[in-house]
């Protein structure tokens, strides 16, 4: 790949881009709005000058609404000898593309693909060129796809450091609405609980509350776009989970009651739920896209100053420790927090008299 046009320039279509530029590929900017694709030239995602032929690869990354239309516009204007789309969902682009009536030789040069990265922010200005890096890409080519545009694909999953998953179009959408859209959907009514709530009970806000409402700063207009292009798959998982909300709140009424016999099958209703999430949670791909391990937790106390984190690194790195995972849970009104450190069971104690040997506090 020499040459590539990409069209969009939000996070995903810079970051893209970046990459690119980065390994050498000329990439044409295009956007309607032509500050963002100025901004996306400025940062080396490419050049807004159009290209003096046909490149390469087109990579289309605008709103699902507006995907088939775009592609079906450089189809016909054979702007590119391959073309690939980078929106949430698959099998609506595909249809659409049929719908109007597309040329079934170039729609061989189509594949959709859609790289499982992002961030709470949009825009050029919040891309980078590492956001691809060791995340799933995933390629729905259908049965007449050309195999030198999977080829492409291919390339540029390679490029991005990303890794191809190839999955059929419909498959894709219901999953994503699984792992992606409905999460982003929960979250957010949680937070929405905490728009008018009383002031001292937001003050208590740990870390759990902001694990589970992180993705509910998401920009509003680009959910939109997404959860309008895949609302059947989406509503019908927000469906399930009432059923379990509704039975939730039935165990916890049982909870409530003065009979010991209905407390009892309450508190085995909740237990149930709690089993059924614990399943369910420990099916979720661990470091690497590995087998989930367990590890163990070091938590230690730190104090908010500079050169904190690096100092407990780089006594895990002394003792010989490698910290799996991280997490840092900020004390309320203090300049002061948690950090735990996850790592692998034998290793735990020996980190444990390491970190006390050099004058780390640790809670138990």
């Amino acid at each position: 790949m020499r040459t590539a046009l990409v069209v969009g320039t939000g996070l995903i279509g810079t970051s893209l881009a970046l990459a690119l530029t980065r390994r050498g590929v000329t990439v044409h900017l295009v956007d309607q709005d032509t500050d963002a694709a100025r901004t996306a030239a400025s940062l080396g995602a490419g050049t807004t000058e159009p290209p003096g032929g046909t490149v390469d690869l087109a990579i289309v990354a605008v709103p699902p609404a507006y995907v088939a239309g775009t592609l079906a516009a450089l189809l016909r204007a054979d702007a590119a000898h391959g073309y690939l789309d980078v929106a949430s969902v698959k099998g609506g682009p595909r249809r659409e593309l049929e719908a109007l009536g597309t040329d079934p030789e170039r729609l061989r040069r189509y594949l959709g693909t859609h790289p499982m990265a992002g961030r709470e922010r949009s825009g050029p200005l919040a891309a980078t060129a590492e956001l691809f890096e060791g995340s799933p890409w995933v390629l729905t080519p259908a049965r007449d796809t050309d195999t030198e545009v999977l080829n492409q694909a291919l390339e540029l999953v390679a490029h991005c450091r990303a890794v191809p998953v190839v999955m059929d179009g419909g498959a894709h959408d219901s999953a994503v609405a699984l792992v992606s859209h409905m999460p982003q959907l929960v979250s957010t009514l949680v937070a929405a609980r905490l728009e008018h709530a009383d002031d001292t009970a937001v003050r208590l806000c740990g870390q759990g509350i902001r694990d589970v409402t992180r993705i509910a700063g998401s920009d509003p207009a680009m959910w939109i776009d997404i959860l309008s292009a895949n609302p059947g798959p989406v509503a019908d998982l927000l469906d399930a989970l009432g059923e379990d909300l509704g039975e939730a709140v039935r165990v916890l009424r049982l909870l409530e009651s003065a009979e010991p016999a209905r407390r009892t099958e309450g508190a085995q209703g909740v237990e149930r739920l709690l089993r059924r999430g614990n399943a369910g949670r420990a099916r979720v791909p661990g470091k690497h896209g590995s087998t989930p391990a367990a590890y163990e937790t070091i938590a230690v106390l730190i104090s908010d100053r500079p050169g904190e984190l690096a100092r407990i690194f780089a006594d895990a790195g002394r003792a010989g420790v490698n910290v799996e995972d991280v997490r840092i849970e900020h004390a309320t009104g203090q300049q002061a927090g948690l950090v735990q450190l996850s790592v692998a069971p034998e290793a735990a104690s020996g980190l444990a008299a390491a970190l006390r040997e050099r004058g780390w506090s640790l809670r138990a």
